[in-house]
């Protein structure tokens, strides 16, 4: 199509697809199947891509992310974000509902809001668009988040309606619901890496990312609930947060006006007990004054304001005994300590185990068998165990002396220095271990054989048929139909799965191999480096270290991994079974080596193509890219609003400033 039905396409699908991102993420109600909406949105990043002139900063298509910032932007909020006084006791709020009376007397309502736990950002409106998104930081000021938060569906880059102010900014609170939370955290330990303690942790992390692709596969979520501007039209704060919700914010669907503090009681033991339900954290409640006229007449103290107070839950907890520690075996080999306790209530559910984490915490805690212990689950998902009521332990109770071999296994435990967890490093032969990478092989972001469950995979592996991830494409029809459950249907269902397995592209065959810290996005960009499997064993320490977010640990993994005369084999194997072992030719005929030797920094806005994009045709023609310029650099590509500190350090290293056009003609 030529440019002008394109720009009329854009808009088109890009007002239809906003309209579906509303009426799914903030009135959870919506109109068309996952699918088609998908579907609708590959249509436009397609159009966009032929016509990249034509894509604009609030495109939906930018909520997919892919740009990269290397440095986040200090910004000055121009309302200073000042904290909540918290309290924890019905005295205290009575006491905070006298000085307000003192203030305004006593026709006042309040507005009771969950706390939700996560993290405050600024949301920056004029004429309709969203131009920045801004975190706490000191409360004076904060990083400017903008590009991350663009990938976040609840947050509207356009407004809808009418009748809201040319500049004003929205308050919001950017959390991680639980189910998003446990998915990252078992992607995390299937990498080898360390879980994230809490979702609130989890989420603060995910919005300093310097990949926006990688905040998007996040899902974070947010909620608005305070709205900020000069001569706005709003008498309360229940009638602003209102109306922003017909502008398309998601706002708190829990939310109640009450006429005076009974009301504020009976809201706060309410949530008490149904704050487990709710399917993210809170760790309180807050109460706000109603009217914004009696607001002003409140005013503020140094550090927070005087018509709002945070009623915090305390953390449940709760005693009993712990009665054994079992250890359990992940995928990647490493042992987790498991307190197995006397059943007790917490939280609203049964609780019979508790994290241990590692030796460190078991040393530290001092935790012995017999102990009555206290266990918490303030903000965490997983149990855990805080402290031992020592005026209760047994005399006979002995410490705790961490286990030396794989309970599964029966092979040494190893524990590297500087490494928190003991490894079992028999991968090969761990049952455990064999059937968590056969596990993660399957899975649908590695290889996608929907046919092989956990439970198909236990099956088979009992049967003698499955020992390794090279035994998959082994399978015959006539060893699986005879087993139980299983019938020439199903048979045919696996078969099929696992022949359609071997059209995978290349980079997704490198992260399914379950290779320790090669992540989905690492194996990306190894695939892209390397171009194809022999390349990348055949890669010294000095050239792994040349690819972006692969570091000596990760290195050192690699090289490891292809030196093994097992995994050799299994290499060997799978690339003779016909897996995809290099990149497809079409993508190969994209790269050059017009840029090799050459180092750059990329920085600013650009008028073509997004950062990300400009990284991409960098490393395709041999190029590297870095994030600070020093000495080494050899041009930066500058676009509009180029950091001044990078300006200011190339200028005096003398180092070449060159714009998009000029990139682009040194690749033509």
């Amino acid at each position: 199509m030529d440019k002008k039905e394109a720009e009329r396409e854009i808009e088109k699908l890009s007002k239809e697809i906003e309209e579906h991102n509303y009426k799914y993420y903030a009135l959870a109600n919506p109109s068309i199947s996952d699918y088609d909406f998908d579907m609708l949105l590959e249509k436009l990043i397609k159009i966009e891509k032929e016509h990249p002139e034509l894509i604009k900063p609030d495109s939906p298509s930018q909520r997919v992310g892919g740009a990269i910032t290397k440095e986040f932007k200090q910004v000055k909020h121009k309302y200073p974000m000042i904290s909540l006084a918290n309290t924890y006791s019905e005295e205290e709020l009575r006491d905070f509902d006298e000085r307000v009376r003192k203030v305004v007397g006593d026709n006042v309502e309040y507005v009771c809001e969950l706390k939700y736990d996560g993290l405050s950002i600024s949301l920056i409106y004029k004429k309709g668009k969203l131009t920045e998104a801004v975190t706490r930081g000191d409360g004076v000021q904060g990083d400017d988040v903008t590009t991350n938060v663009k990938t976040i569906r609840c947050i509207p880059l356009n407004l809808k309606g009418h009748g809201y102010p040319d500049e004003f900014e929205v308050r919001g609170e950017i959390y991680i619901p639980l189910k998003i939370f446990d998915r990252i955290n078992k992607e995390r330990e299937d990498i080898g890496e360390e879980p994230f303690a809490n979702p609130r942790n989890s989420a603060a992390g995910t919005l300093k990312m310097q990949d926006s692709a990688e905040v998007a596969k996040r899902n974070l979520d947010s909620t608005a609930y305070y709205l900020l501007g000069d001569n706005l039209p709003f008498t309360s704060h229940y009638e602003s947060i209102e109306t922003i919700k017909k502008w398309g914010f998601k706002v708190s669907e829990y939310l109640e006006v009450v006429k005076d503090m009974n009301g504020v009681h009976e809201f706060i033991k309410k949530w008490e007990k149904k704050r487990h339900d709710l399917p993210f954290d809170i760790d309180g409640i807050v109460i706000k004054v109603n009217s914004i006229k009696q607001q002003l007449a409140l005013g503020y103290t140094a550090k927070s304001p005087r018509w709002a107070v945070a009623f915090k839950y305390k953390a449940e907890n709760a005693a009993t005994v712990l009665n054994s520690i079992s250890y359990q075996v992940g995928r990647t080999g490493v042992i987790t300590p498991v307190a197995n306790l006397t059943p007790v209530l917490l939280a609203g559910t049964v609780v019979k185990r508790a994290s241990l984490h590692n030796a460190d915490i078991i040393h530290k805690l001092d935790v012995r068998i017999g102990d009555t212990v206290f266990v918490e689950k303030g903000g965490e998902i997983i149990p855990k165990i805080t402290g031992v009521d020592l005026d209760k332990r047994p005399q006979d109770a002995k410490p705790v002396h961490f286990i030396t071999h794989c309970p599964e296994c029966g092979a040494t435990l190893v524990r590297e220095e500087g490494e928190a967890h003991h490894v079992c490093p028999n991968a090969k032969h761990c049952p455990p271990q064999i059937k968590g990478k056969i596990e993660h092989f399957v899975g649908r972001r590695a290889m996608n054989i929907e046919s092989m469950g956990a439970e198909t995979i236990e099956l088979f592996n009992k049967a003698g048929i499955l020992n390794n991830i090279g035994d998959i494409y082994d399978l015959k029809k006539e060893q699986i139909i005879p087993l139980e459950r299983m019938a020439e249907k199903s048979a045919n269902n696996i078969i099929e799965g696992i022949e359609e397995s071997k059209k995978v592209p290349f980079e997704r065959v490198l992260f399914a191999l379950g290779i320790k810290h090669v992540g989905e996005t690492t194996a990306k960009k190894l695939a892209f480096k390397f171009k194809s499997m022999a390349a990348l064993r055949k890669a010294n320490m000095e050239s792994l270290l040349e690819v972006s977010d692969v570091g000596e640990v990760l290195a050192k993994s690699l090289i490891g991994y292809f030196a093994d005369l097992e995994n050799e084999a299994l290499l060997n194997k799978l690339h003779h079974k016909g897996l995809q072992f290099e990149l497809r030719a079409d993508e190969i005929a994209a790269f050059s080596d017009k840029l090799q030797g050459k180092t750059f920094v990329v920085s600013g806005v650009f008028a073509k193509h997004s950062r990300d994009e400009i990284v991409n045709m960098i490393e395709k023609n041999g190029g590297k890219n870095v994030g600070s310029v020093s000495s080494k650099t050899s041009y930066i590509v500058a676009g509009e609003n180029m950091g001044p500190s990078k300006l200011e350090k190339a200028q005096k290293l003398k180092i070449q400033i060159i714009s998009e056009e000029d990139f682009l003609n040194m690749i033509k």
